[in-house]
Formats: structure tokens, sequence, C-alpha cells
């Protein structure tokens, strides 16, 4: 990695009354895997499509590939690729046929579209069906020749909105593995997820986005190791009685409640704190039910930063463009 790819500073964007991004600042480093993590309504498209140009720039400065997104919005075009959350695929073509048609709108020599054609074929494993219509395709196929379509002219950066929505587990772990590929073949990649495991397993860094705002940044491992070694969930008679004794305990960092336990936050060794912490509970008259140590997950990081559990529906605040009637933009071809 050799310096930012992509720099964004107090970036502003109101539907409205709605803010849907909230003064936020971040870079993406060139050949890394960058994901904001966040729930439906957070303001990830927003921010995407803002990086495109297919939104106008409001409020604040980004920069793409060294390109000024309000100023130079063709430079920028030339150096990205895109893959939608909606399927934009002529369903009438075949795989190949796709293909060709991308790289003859960006004006590809025909020797090197058809170079460039083989290639990506081999890389999303679509040999086999490059003469298959679009219509007769799976929904994962179709994923991954969108891929395919965004990486035809070798761009700089390619985005990635909710690249694996809807897939089942194994179509989505297939889906990373040709995106840690195409990372090996030097291009950044910068995605929106509400899937935990898909920013933590494949993302060299990670912004948690809410309501707008970017809570926190960092890699898996040091959002993780903030929450400390281990979590204790404690499930008891009285969980809100249970939670006050253990926010006065010194070893205690953060007691969080849920509708069944409790997450304890420690800033010790598990097995020191957990004796004194099942003691001191039951001296005070509850009874414990359950008793579960486990390492942090990003779920537990998502929860501690944001206060609430990653929502799947709507967002309930801030930044819910699609409760506002407004979708995901598309460029026609």
């Amino acid at each position: 990695m050799t310096g930012n790819v992509i720099e964004v500073n107090n970036l502003e964007h109101s539907y409205g009354s709605i803010k849907a991004v909230d003064n936020i600042s971040f870079t993406v480093k060139q050949g890394e895997i960058f994901s904001f993590l966040g729930p439906n309504g957070a303001g990830k498209s927003t921010v995407i499509n803002i990086l495109t140009t297919l939104r106008k720039l409001q409020k604040g400065e980004a920069r793409v590939n060294g390109y000024d997104v309000a100023k130079e919005p063709n430079s920028v075009r030339r150096s990205i690729g895109i893959v939608f959350q909606m399927l934009c695929l002529d369903h009438e073509m075949t795989v190949s046929e796709n293909l060709e048609y991308h790289g003859r709108i960006y004006s590809m020599k025909k020797k090197e579209r058809s170079k460039r054609i083989e290639e990506l074929l081999k890389l999303t494993d679509l040999e086999s069906k490059k003469d298959t219509l679009g219509k007769d395709l799976s929904g994962g196929m179709k994923r991954r020749l969108e891929l395919a379509r965004g990486l035809m002219t070798k761009p700089a950066v390619l985005f990635l909105d909710e690249p694996t929505i809807g897939f089942d587990i194994q179509t989505r772990m297939r889906m990373w593995e040709y995106l840690r590929e195409i990372k090996r073949e030097g291009t950044t990649i910068f995605l929106t997820t509400h899937y935990m495991e898909e920013a933590d397993q494949l993302s060299d860094r990670i912004s948690i986005i809410d309501h707008g705002k970017i809570i926190v940044t960092g890699t898996s491992n040091e959002l993780k190791n903030k929450l400390g070694k281990d979590l204790i969930y404690l499930e008891t008679s009285d969980n809100r009685a249970a939670a006050e004794i253990l926010r006065s305990l010194v070893s205690v960092k953060n007691v969080t409640e849920d509708t069944k336990s409790l997450r304890i936050m420690i800033g010790e060794d598990v097995t020191h704190v957990l004796p004194q912490i099942m003691d001191k509970i039951r001296r005070g008259g509850i009874e414990i039910i359950i008793v579960n140590i486990k390492k942090p997950s990003m779920d537990d990081v998502f929860v501690h930063y944001t206060g609430h559990e990653l929502r799947e529906g709507n967002g309930n605040g801030n930044g819910n463009e699609k409760q506002q009637g407004i979708e995901t933009a598309v460029v026609s071809e």
C-alpha cells in the first residue's frame, strides 16, 4: 500500500430535513478492502453514490484516485468500477456479450477487450457460462458477472454496495474468495455491508456507521481487542439488579443489558474475575441461571459502540434513505 486512494473530509448530505451523512471523514488505503458496516438507512449507499458521482456532493470534500469528486467527475468515473445492490445486467445478452458491450462503452480496443474478458471469466469462474444468457444464470452467477463487468476497465477502485445481500452463507463465502483474488490483482475495494461476518472475514479495515455518523474505525482485531480478551454473558433471576451490582466492581469495564442476559466487559483475566462476579451476585440474593464466556465478536463490537444490535430492517432515524423513497441510483448503459 502506497497511500490513500480515497480521501473524504467533513462530508455531509441531506434529503430534505433528514441528514443521511453527518460530517464524516475517512481514508481508504491503496490495495485494501475497506468496509462500511451498518444497518439499512445508516447512510452507506449515499456515501457510495457521492463517491461514484451519482449524487451531487453537497458539503465537504472527497477525492477518489486523486480526482476531486465535485470538480473532476469524469476522471473519477474512468478510474472506478461499481457493483450496485440492484442487478443491472442485460438479461437478453450472454455472459460474454455483457462484458463485450461494457468494454465497448469504455472504448476498449478489440484485442484488449478479448484478453480482459478471458481473464475475468476465469477469475469469476464463469468460463463454462460464457454463452449463457443473463436471465438463465443463478443469483450468485449474476453477481459474479456484475463483478466481472465492474472490473473490465481494470479500475483503481471497485465499489460494492451490499454485494452479497440475499445470498446463503456458502454462496457468500465463495464471493469472498473472488473478492480476495480481485484484491490480489491490485484493486482497492470499498464495500458496504450489514453482515457482521462479511466485514469481519473480508476487510482490512472496518468503519462502523450508524445514523449517518462513523462511530469507530479499525481492523477487526483492533476493534475486538478494545473490548478485552473475553466477554461474560450472564443470565440471572434479576438482570437489572445484577447489572447494578456488577457496575460497582472495579474489574468490570462495562455492562450491557440485553433482553435475556447481561454482557459483561472485563479488564482482567476472566479466570480471576468470574468467581468474584458470581460470589457478589449470589450475595445479593440473585440466582445465576446461565454463565457463558466467549471471545469478542463483531456483533459485540457493534453493540458496544452503537448501544444496539444491528437492525436488519430499515433504520429508525437519520439516514433512512429507503424510508424517504430514495433508492440506490443506477447508471443506465
